[in-house]
């Protein structure tokens, strides 16, 4: 392979738009993550009552008039902020960027349930008649939708999908950008993730019967993974889009560049609906490793995905145990301990807040570990105060999802070359 392909094939993230539970931009997460401080808080959702959430707190007519507002959906007001921050924060001058050689990837849990609830408790109201059914309905709940709004809002003629993917969307949405960058069939990839998910009772009820649905007296202590105390998932809304180029794209500009995505895995367990499997999860990590040209001594930062549900959180620990078992310098740390579960969001959000570790070497903590499980005991949890490590060049973020899905995404401090 020449050298300009070889560089044409490193992809790298040169602007981060988010909104988490905790922060607005990256500089107010990344201080909050740093911080101890949660996002998580009380919350009311229809037929199921008070539940604790994680509520995004962004300004949705920064980018969008109040009447588009109204006519899309919640995700889509999420993907439309995080896009433009996005944008905002690369540096690209947005009216010279053609907008044919755009593409759009974001990754979702579940698309559609919001509006589809909506609008069957409205006609409740008017005995079920359908003629008070929204003709907006179909475009809110077709399955591109948040990719789509982005596009519509931001003039894109390019590709827009989202990557239904569970839980592990996020990182999902950064593997397609990558893949369409390298094929060539375009040259600019907003990707990432997103998610409505506090807006349907359907996903706090679906997770109360299953009785893994968090609760606590103090809403900021709601979510404790690898807690032995830990009782269940805290549901959270939250987006993170990246803007991705090809490295000499955004060194001929003169980019910030936050991270080069060097290596990523997807597989599949392929033995259960909703339990994980620590082999499955342990044949990822070390397919995307393989992939960086990477062993697990390499990695200064896990980002795990624990979720703060018993069987989950232990065999993630199993398969970190055994990728990263005779590496005591590896740090690992959660940050849905702050934030809840941002489901299709969570790994683009997970992998934002560790990124500025590159810069001041710190690995956040996971917050709320007041009694660690036995069964997740690995010495290299970043428990309750975050670690200050010797240097910090490579993140791996996990994230898992129902129907056995399983995504690694490796991130390297770039270094020219």
């Amino acid at each position: 392979m020449s050298s300009a392909n070889h560089r044409n094939d490193r992809i790298v993230i040169t602007g981060i738009g988010l909104t988490a539970p905790n922060g607005n931009d990256l500089d107010q997460y990344r201080a909050n993550l740093l911080n101890g401080v949660s996002g998580v808080v009380p919350y009311e959702t229809r037929y199921v009552g008070n539940v604790l959430a994680g509520v995004c707190q962004f300004d949705e007519t920064r980018y969008q008039r109040r009447k588009e507002v109204r006519r899309g959906t919640r995700a889509g007001s999420v993907s439309i902020y995080c896009a433009q921050e996005a944008i905002a924060k690369s540096g690209l001058d947005w009216e010279t960027v053609p907008k044919d050689r755009v593409g759009v990837y974001i990754g979702i849990t579940e698309h559609g349930n919001v509006e589809t609830e909506n609008e069957i408790h409205e006609i409740s109201q008017f005995d079920y008649d359908t003629k008070f059914w929204s003709h907006h309905h179909n475009p809110r709940t077709v399955a591109n939708n948040p990719a789509g709004e982005v596009a519509l809002s931001m003039g894109i003629t390019g590709p827009h999908y989202t990557i239904g993917a569970a839980c592990a969307a996020g990182n999902a949405g950064f593997i397609q950008g990558l893949q369409m960058l390298r094929l060539g069939e375009v040259d600019l990839a907003i990707a990432g993730g997103s998610s409505e998910s506090i807006h349907t009772f359907g996903i706090f009820a679906s997770f109360a019967s299953q009785g893994a649905l968090a609760k606590h007296e103090d809403p900021t202590k709601a979510s404790r993974p690898f807690d032995t105390d830990r009782n269940g998932i805290v549901v959270s809304e939250g987006g993170c889009l990246c803007t991705l180029e090809r490295l000499p794209d955004a060194l001929a500009r003169g980019a910030t560049i936050y991270g080069e995505i060097v290596g990523y895995a997807m597989n599949t367990d392929a033995t259960d609906f909703v339990l994980p499997n620590a082999t499955r999860q342990a044949e990822c990590i070390h397919l995307a490793l393989s992939r960086a040209g990477l062993g697990p001594g390499d990695i200064d930062i896990v980002s795990s995905h624990a979720t703060a549900t018993e069987q989950g959180d232990i065999e993630e620990c199993k398969a970190l145990s055994s990728v990263f078992g005779d590496f005591p310098d590896v740090a690992i740390n959660n940050t849905k301990s702050f934030i809840g579960h941002a489901m299709g969001a969570a790994g683009a959000l997970e992998l934002a807040g560790n990124l500025p570790a590159f810069q001041d070497g710190i690995a956040h903590a996971t917050i709320n570990v007041d009694n660690l499980d036995p069964k997740c005991g690995l010495p290299q949890i970043v428990a309750n105060t975050p670690r200050q490590l010797d240097k910090v060049d490579v993140i791996l973020n996990n994230s898992f999802g129902m129907l056995g899905i399983n995504s690694v995404l490796i991130v390297k401090r770039y270094q020219a070359g």
